[in-house]
């Protein structure tokens, strides 16, 4: 299943420029579903961007065509390819079953939450070829973005009881992880100068950066920003994750999915929750998508099934 410093980073102004988000409309809608997409139904969907996997099951054999991704385009959705760059998943093209009984110096341990998830030091040439590997693929199929998400590794690898044979500080460890993203956005805008780069989660690695990410990326993506499956979050933890990524939402956009929707209906508690969500998403200037609260990101909700929901 797919799922969410020693130094300030120095880049030159002329890289920069060349890798900072091409100028656009900002969304106004989004849909996320990384199991089960049917082309026909992202393209007639209505959404402004639908982030979907690059596979209809995530294996090599349920790779889409780029006839599918161009029959989404032609009907108005940019479709942007979920892409994990913090983790390595053993269901995708580039795993070797040799692995795991012999694993490369780049490879750590697995996640207990995510079986077949395993993280890596993403700072390694080897991993960061892998990526690049994938995302050729992603441009190829003429996918219009990359929704990078595990960004927030670096924390994993800074946490001093990670029970890996590697530590970093914690600076460094973002610093790593900035450098990837954006050899990640150049690699990208050099083939599609209107690449959108999406970050998803771990925005605290904003706290490290020098503003070369932020002025990178064309957006930012958050789970449960409001919301813990049906549980609310605590306001001040809300609060501290906004005042974090304000320098984003006030400059560019942010997708936020929240996995209110328990599957009863619009209707009770159900519909107030959700209701709940996406006017703190929109009063806080997030894009809202209120998934099920099974997280398995299985299905497209319908846009017409999101009402208009209008600030008091």
């Amino acid at each position: 299943m797919i799922h969410a410093m020693r130094g300030l980073l120095i880049i030159p102004l002329l890289l920069v420029i060349a890798l900072a988000s091409p100028e656009g409309d900002w969304p106004s809608s989004w849909a996320y579903q990384l199991q089960n997409a049917v082309p026909e139904q992202v393209a007639q969907s209505g959404y402004d961007i639908v982030v979907m996997d690059y596979s209809y099951d995530g294996t090599e054999e349920g790779e889409y065509g780029p006839e599918d991704i161009q029959l989404i385009v032609d009907h108005g959705v940019t479709p942007v390819a979920y892409v994990s760059i913090g983790e390595a998943e053993d269901y995708r093209f580039y795993w070797n079953e040799s692995w795991y009984e012999d694993p490369p110096d780049w490879l750590g341990s697995g996640n207990p939450d995510w079986p077949g998830n395993y993280a890596v030091k993403y700072w390694k040439p080897q991993w960061q070829d892998i990526i690049l590997s994938y995302l050729d693929r992603i441009l190829d199929q003429g996918f219009k973005g990359a929704y990078l998400d595990r960004i927030d590794a670096f924390e994993h690898w800074s946490d001093p009881y990670n029970g890996e044979d590697t530590v970093l500080e914690e600076g460094d460890a973002a610093s790593r992880m900035i450098s990837f993203i954006l050899n990640i956005t150049e690699h990208c805008r050099s083939m599609d100068p209107d690449f959108l780069i999406i970050p998803q989660n771990g925005e605290r690695i904003l706290l490290f950066d020098d503003a070369s990410l932020r002025e990178a990326v064309s957006g930012w993506a958050v789970e449960d920003m409001f919301y813990d499956g049906t549980q609310p979050v605590d306001p001040s933890e809300t609060q501290e994750r906004l005042d974090i990524l304000q320098p984003i939402i006030s400059e560019k956009f942010v997708l936020s999915v929240d996995y209110v929707d328990d599957g009863s209906g619009l209707q009770g508690e159900n519909l107030e929750r959700i209701t709940d969500y996406v006017h703190k998403a929109l009063g806080a200037g997030l894009i809202p998508y209120p998934a099920m609260s099974d997280r398995e990101l299985d299905e497209l909700i319908p846009k017409f099934f999101l009402p208009e929901f209008p600030l008091d």
